[in-house]
């Protein structure tokens, strides 16, 4: 999907400091204390991610790439998918504990996270991908040519009307920009193995 495209038709969760297409890349820079989680453990409800989104179909896959060249606490990027305030899905890589992780938080009223470190990846081309289909959305990523890697299968009520996008998050500071390379919609992966 173009960029100007995705301006015109999809509609941010909550605007970011500014976006811009710059050199085919859209950059966005996010708020600092933005975030993306509801009441497991921490007791909070944060729900003011920078998500740009539009129409996901039941049986649908979407991806998005961006650049993993941001390395301070708890910034990330990726791919979200949301029903609603409480129902919702974020892919992608978040930095914790000093390590880029790639991981999902699945919410179903609360949140839950998973996480795995992936220190080879700074630097590079991340593509995240959520396949929708079913009562289920896959979730795989890589970098460049790598084989994709399974990240998660949350479940997701096939009646569920959902819109997809790319997604940052700042929680703990001012100035990140994230560089999305693309994003766009397909069919669903064929099977989950």
């Amino acid at each position: 999907m173009e960029w100007a495209t995705l301006l015109d038709q999809g509609r941010w969760t909550t605007e970011p400091v500014a976006a811009a297409v710059v050199d085919g890349a859209l950059e966005v820079e996010a708020r600092e204390g933005s975030d993306a989680w509801r009441t497991t453990s921490y007791g909070f409800i944060h729900d003011d991610a920078h998500a740009l989104l539009v129409p996901m179909g039941a049986r649908e896959a979407a991806e998005v790439r961006f650049v993993l060249d941001y390395a301070e606490q708890f910034d990330q990027a990726g791919i979200m998918l949301r029903a609603d305030a409480e129902t919702w899905i974020k892919c992608g890589v978040e930095v914790s504990d000093g390590a880029p992780q790639v991981g999902a938080v699945v919410t179903h009223g609360v949140s839950d996270w998973s996480v795995a470190p992936v220190p080879a990846w700074v630097g590079q081309q991340v593509t995240i991908r959520a396949s929708r289909d079913g009562d289920a959305v896959t979730v795989r990523a890589r970098v460049d040519a790598e084989p994709w890697r399974l990240v998660r299968v949350a479940p997701l009520a096939p009646d569920a009307v959902v819109s997809v996008g790319p997604y940052l998050c700042a929680p703990s500071r001012a100035g990140l920009v994230v560089h999305f390379l693309s994003f766009g919609l397909g069919e669903p992966d064929a099977a989950l193995h």
